[in-house]
C-alpha cells in the first residue's frame, strides 16, 4: 500500500540540443552512492539524440525524502563502437556487491552491464571474446528492463522481452549467474493472466519486473501501463522462477503506479514511480500490509 503522499524528485530535464517537447523520463534507477548522495539515472525517451532517441540522464538528491534533487545531465549515450544501438538505451538498474556498484541496462536489443567504485561515475564491463559490455539477449527480440536480484550466491537478473508471433507475446525472464559471466538458459517466470489483456499494446503487459525478498516470499511488480492511467501488477510466490505463466495463482493485487522501484532504507519501504505526466518521478512511502 502507498502510505502518505507522493513527492516529486526529478522533472523534465534540459538536454540542451537534444530536447524535445515530446521527451519523457521514463524507466529509471535509484540507489546510494558512496558519498551518501542518492542518485537517479533515467532513461530518456523521444529526445532529438538520433537513432532511438534514448538517453540516460541524472539527478542527485541529498536525502531520499528531498524534493526536487539536482539535475547533473546526461549520464550516458549508447555507444555503437561497443554494438549498441544508437538512442537504444533503457532501463538501467543499479546494484551493490562486495563495494562495487554494478549497473545493468538495456541496450536496445541486449542486457549490458557496467560498473563503479564511487556509484556515481559508471564504465561498461566488456568482455575478453569481443570487447562489447552485453551479458546475453533474447530469447524475445529487444531484451530489456533488466533488474538484479541476490539470493544466497546466486544472482537472479529479470527482464522482459516482447515476440508478436508467440504463445505469450509479452514476457518477463530470469538467467541465474554465479558470476556475473556465465548465465543460465533463460526461463519464463511470468506471463499472460489478466494483466495480458489490461495493456494498450501487445508488448506492454509484462514491462519494468522489479522483484524484492521479504519474509520467505519474492514479490513481483509486473507493469502494464503508463501515464494516465497507471496500472501495475503485483505476485507474490515461494519461488523466484515462478511466479504464474497463463495464470493468476500468485496475484496478490495492483497498485496505479508505472515502472516501480521499491528501496529499502533505515527499516522503512520507499516504491519510486514515474509521475502520471511521464514528465518526472517521484517517490512515497511503501507499507506491507497482510490482506483480511
Amino acid at each position: 500500500m502507498i502510505e502518505g503522499p507522493w513527492w516529486q524528485v526529478a522533472g523534465d530535464p534540459d538536454l540542451g540540443v537534444y530536447t524535445s517537447e515530446q521527451q519523457q523520463p521514463v524507466d529509471f534507477g535509484i540507489w546510494q552512492a558512496a558519498d551518501g548522495t542518492w542518485q537517479i539515472w533515467s532513461c530518456i525517451r523521444h529526445t532529438k539524440c538520433g537513432g532511438h532517441t534514448r538517453l540516460f540522464y541524472c539527478w542527485e538528491g541529498e536525502s531520499l525524502t528531498d524534493t526536487h534533487w539536482k539535475p547533473m545531465g546526461i549520464a550516458m549515450e549508447a555507444d555503437t563502437s561497443l554494438g549498441e544501438a544508437k538512442g537504444g538505451l533503457q532501463a538501467p538498474h543499479v546494484f551493490k556487491v562486495d563495494g562495487v556498484y554494478y549497473m545493468v541496462y538495456g541496450d536496445w536489443n541486449r542486457v549490458c552491464l557496467a560498473k563503479s567504485r564511487d556509484g556515481k561515475t559508471f564504465a561498461r564491463v566488456l568482455k575478453e571474446e569481443d570487447g562489447e559490455p552485453d551479458l546475453f539477449a533474447g530469447p524475445y527480440p529487444q531484451a530489456r528492463d533488466a533488474m538484479m536480484l541476490k539470493v544466497g550466491g546466486l544472482f537472479y537478473c529479470y527482464y522482459m522481452g516482447h515476440e508478436k508471433e508467440a504463445q505469450y507475446d509479452s514476457a518477463i525472464f530470469c538467467r541465474t549467474s554465479h558470476n556475473l559471466k556465465q548465465w543460465s538458459e533463460a526461463m519464463m517466470v511470468s506471463a499472460g493472466g489478466i494483466a495480458d489483456t489490461q495493456c494498450n499494446w501487445f508488448g506492454g503487459d509484462a514491462e519494468c519486473p522489479f522483484v524484492v525478498e521479504r519474509d520467505g516470499l519474492f514479490y513481483l511488480f509486473r507493469n502494464q501501463l503508463y501515464g494516465r492511467p497507471s496500472l501495475n501488477t503485483q505476485y507474490a510466490s515461494p519461488n523466484p522462477l515462478n511466479f504464474g505463466v497463463g495464470h493468476d495463482d500468485f496475484r496478490i493485487g495492483t497498485l496505479a503506479v508505472a515502472a516501480p522501484e521499491i528501496v529499502l532504507h533505515e527499516g522503512q519501504y520507499y516504491i519510486a514511480a514515474l509521475m502520471p505526466s511521464l514528465k518526472g518521478i517521484q517517490i512515497a512511502r511503501l507499507k506491507w500490509v497482510r490482506p483480511r
